[in-house]
């Protein structure tokens, strides 16, 4: 059986296409936690939030933070809130080993319910969880969140939505990117952008997560950059043409939406893909193998099966190596209502 690190020697080597920001600079912040900052207009309005390096090899939505921190923007209403989620992970990127900076303990994406957050009885402790609850007070104070995240493998970008229709609303309204991905998320851990009011359907807040591409490339960058402009615009709490020269894409595009409709978790390290999936893939027949874990096939359960995010890159028992999804029907008439 092969280790994790014959299994990486294996995959795609991508070349670091961007420089990764010194974002040292930002660590003394007007808000008492290292690397969060705040900007209030003094005017009634929502509280905005835009967070990087959930992962800390995510560099796209660092670049965007430090990018959007430069211009120190003026909020029309509310405030805007930017900040790096896993600093300690991002100070530890080695570029002999760029998936190893994931996390420093566990994955910092996955620990975001009360339960994990509270620490029961005091001994439920990592890197993450310290950072997390670190960063609650001001993510409980959030209306709207982006969470700007990137892909292991060179795949489109994704919108993900989440469960509710809330956030398909969300994403139809920002209009980039083309692929809206509504899925619950992962069943190792609760996300950023599923905790609290985002993940309940009788709450006005609201998060999406954005996939900006493979980690290091250059249109990975742009993405987040424009992701970014597009969301806060959406929200009201600045206006589109004082964010232009972060607009890097093609506006406005044709969106498709896709409904998870299950994980593909590996139940051993013997688990191997049928073929070279990097995303977005369509499977056109029903009952097709997708995969191998330990001898046993893994079929697509319908027709026009849709594969979301596969990657065997951080491969374990238990971890989710890629979603199945289906086209849903979706309107932009639908978003009409505010997010």
């Amino acid at each position: 059986m092969k280790t994790l690190d014959q299994i990486r020697a294996g995959l795609p080597v991508y070349p670091i296409e961007v420089d990764f920001p010194d974002i040292s600079r930002w660590q003394k912040s007007n808000t008492g936690v290292d690397y969060i900052h705040t900007f209030d207009s003094g005017i009634a309005g929502p509280h905005v939030m835009v967070m990087a390096l959930t992962h800390g090899n995510e560099v796209s939505g660092a670049i965007a933070v430090d990018a959007l921190l430069q211009m120190r923007p003026k909020p029309l209403q509310g405030r805007i809130t930017l900040g790096f989620a896993n600093v300690d992970a991002y100070l530890k990127f080695d570029i002999n080993k760029p998936d190893a900076t994931r996390y420093i303990d566990e994955d910092m994406n996955r620990v975001w319910s009360a339960a994990r957050l509270d620490g029961k009885g005091g001994k439920d402790d990592s890197a993450e969880l310290r950072r997390a609850r670190a960063l609650r007070p001001f993510i409980d104070s959030v209306d709207y969140l982006l969470d700007i995240h990137s892909m292991h493998e060179e795949s489109p970008p994704l919108m993900m939505s989440g469960p509710l229709d809330k956030g398909l609303r969300f994403a139809a309204q920002i209009g980039v990117p083309t692929n809206v991905i509504a899925d619950a998320g992962h069943p190792n851990g609760k996300r950023m952008r599923d905790y609290g009011g985002f993940g309940d359907v009788n709450s006005p807040k609201n998060a999406l997560l954005v996939e900006t591409g493979q980690h290091f490339s250059a249109r990975s960058r742009d993405v987040a950059l424009d992701t970014a402009s597009r969301f806060l615009a959406a929200t009201g709490v600045t206006d589109i043409m004082s964010l232009s020269h972060f607009l890097k894409l093609a506006y406005p595009v044709t969106q498709r939406f896709l409904q998870v409709t299950q994980p593909v978790v590996a139940k051993t390290m013997d688990f191997a893909f049928s073929r070279d999936f990097r995303g977005l893939e369509l499977i056109k027949t029903a009952g097709t193998t997708i995969a191998t874990d330990n001898g046993t096939d893994i079929v697509t359960p319908y027709d026009d099966c849709v594969i979301i995010q596969p990657s065997l890159r951080h491969l374990g028992p238990n971890v989710t190596v890629m979603r199945l999804a289906k086209h849903i029907a979706y309107s932009h008439a639908d978003s009409d209502e505010h997010a």
